[in-house]
């Protein structure tokens, strides 16, 4: 098991990876948790933008590089 001080001393692109690995692996989970009911308002809201044309897109470019800028 990781500790908080190890993950802390993580680079960026391993603590991405190890997200990916952690998402993943819910995928196999056999005990499914059902979504909170807030989920379904975000959602919405998300799609509402994008139905109107108020999303912001960011290319695969863009958004590699804001998530490496993040600390």
């Amino acid at each position: 098991m990781l500790t908080v001080q190890e993950v802390s001393k993580m680079s960026t692109p391993e603590k991405l990876e190890a997200l990916d690995l952690i998402m993943n692996s819910f995928g196999n989970d056999e005990s499914k948790m059902p979504s909170p009911d807030w989920h379904e308002d975000v959602l919405s809201e998300r799609m509402r933008k994008i139905d109107s044309g108020e999303a912001k897109w960011l290319s695969l470019d863009e958004f590699e590089e804001t998530i490496m800028k993040l600390p």
